[in-house]
């Protein structure tokens, strides 16, 4: 229920109950799975009333090198660095949680929300949005290999494929395409065009939905508007 009110993650919610913190109608709780109806129940941290925190949706331009996780257990820099001592409205930021990943080495656009309902359709595999990536490659790839890219090959009993790719521009050695992916698997893209001896170079996630990343600098964020809401439906 807390995670759900967009307190904290589950986790932290398990250890707050642990730790003797939350209260269910004044009686301390110790089990991450008593029974909460939302409405009857009152429940307290320390003391305090529960209140559901305001919802808040923002995007963020991730820059390489971060990973995208809360804490990671090898001491590596997260993706909330770019959050650190954040304020909107002259007010820190709540707890929020990415929606969805990407890894260490890709770049772009990644959503973070305190609504995990919210998080749990964007990144359904099913009824999401698309997710749009310029992807800079080692080759110059010609017709017949976008359309294998489209097709789909099948990496570890896995099958692997882009909803779409094509070429945005080719220099001598390298070139840039666009890959639109309707489904999220992990290094989705990276195994694919590996499949096919293609290495990546640069891979940015410019777009989910008709959300764009726009001109927003590296390792900058923003509020979703309304607006931008519309978009990612």
């Amino acid at each position: 229920m807390l995670s759900k009110q967009g307190l904290c993650s589950r986790s932290e919610a398990t250890k707050w109950i642990a730790a003797g913190r939350v209260s269910v109608d004044g009686r301390i709780v110790r089990d991450p799975e008593f029974p909460i109806v939302q409405g009857r129940h009152r429940i307290e941290i320390d003391g305090n009333a529960a209140d559901a925190a305001p919802r808040l949706y923002l995007m963020l331009n991730k820059p390489r090198g971060l990973v995208t996780t809360a804490q990671d257990e090898r001491g590596r820099d997260t993706v909330y660095r770019c959050l650190d001592g954040a304020r909107l409205h002259d007010a820190p930021l709540p707890w929020l949680a990415p929606v969805g990943r990407l890894d260490k080495a890709s770049e772009g656009l990644l959503l973070f929300c305190n609504d995990p309902q919210w998080a749990a359709r964007i990144t359904d595999p099913d009824s999401g949005p698309d997710k749009t990536y310029h992807v800079q490659i080692d080759a110059i790839p010609d017709a017949a290999q976008l359309a294998a890219l489209h097709a789909g090959v099948s990496v570890d009993g896995e099958l692997l494929r882009a909803k779409s790719a094509r070429l945005l521009r080719s220099g001598e050695k390298n070139a840039w395409l666009e890959i639109v992916l309707d489904e999220g698997r992990n290094r989705q893209i990276r195994r694919l065009l590996a499949a096919f001896d293609l290495n990546v170079l640069r891979l940015i996630r410019v777009a989910i939905g008709t959300l764009s990343l726009g001109d927003l600098a590296k390792g900058q964020w923003r509020a979703l508007d309304e607006q931008d809401l519309q978009r990612l439906r």
